[in-house]
């Protein structure tokens, strides 16, 4: 069958709007520049991270705002054993709202996380909203750990290393962007200090990459088993 030219040009058009209405599976995650590259910067200024900062968040609104989020990190925030799903409840809303917006520029990546978190999704506002709300929610300390053979080795080099930036009792620090470590699962805390070693994680802070340097897989797990023991303080 012949078809004209503009009748062509129009059923291209109109699948070109149809794939784009269907779902967040049909945008791809950006790559932008990340500590692999010369001169970067961590936690550098960006428009969408200072709009949700500067932003009076409310709790009430980031409940209805989770929804999007609940089916992979679960109703209460404390998400899964697997190394997908962090525990997010009792995350600090400033590293929450930091690591959302890296996945949305392409600092980090996350492509499974990235249709979630770009703004035909959620606005700046919004994640702003479910930073604090997640902030709001106790902590569950039933998280997954390692197997404990070598906790000894995990605390002398988490005390060592570690403590100064995440706090003692891996409480981290909410105005520097550290987060809060207490509580999170073993798996999770395994993957990324692996991929922050090796520059995988692109987001890392060139700081704790130095110090990881020197590290073995086996002092890796020891410190995550260490970490993910650690007790949240109580809200």
């Amino acid at each position: 069958m012949n078809m004209k030219p503009t009748l062509i040009a129009a059923a291209i058009s109109l699948l070109a709007f149809n794939a784009h209405s269907a779902g967040p599976e049909f945008h791809h995650q950006p790559h932008a520049a990340g500590i692999e590259t010369y001169g970067y910067t961590w936690n550098s200024p960006d428009q969408d991270m200072n709009r949700a900062l500067a932003y009076k968040a409310s709790a009430q609104r980031g409940k209805s705002a989770y929804k999007i989020c609940k089916g992979c990190h679960k109703a209460d925030g404390s998400g899964q054993a697997s190394a997908d799903y962090p525990q997010l409840a009792g995350q600090h809303a400033t590293v929450i709202i930091k690591e959302m917006m890296d996945i949305r520029a392409g600092r980090r990546d996350n492509p499974r996380m990235y249709p979630f978190a770009g703004e035909w999704i959620v606005s700046a506002e919004e994640i702003a909203d479910i930073a604090v709300y997640l902030n709001h929610l106790p902590v569950n300390d039933s998280n997954d750990k390692g197997n404990g053979k070598n906790l000894a080795l995990g605390k002398s080099l988490y005390d060592k290393d570690c403590a100064s930036c995440h706090g003692g009792n891996g409480e981290g620090d909410a105005r520097k962007f550290y987060p809060r470590v207490a509580g999170q699962h073993y798996e999770y805390l395994l993957r990324e200090t692996h991929e922050s070693r090796d520059q995988g994680r692109r987001n890392a802070n060139p700081e704790m990459v130095k110090v990881l340097k020197s590290y073995g897989d086996a002092d890796i797990e020891a410190v995550s088993d260490y970490m993910s023991r650690l007790l949240p303080a109580k809200k």
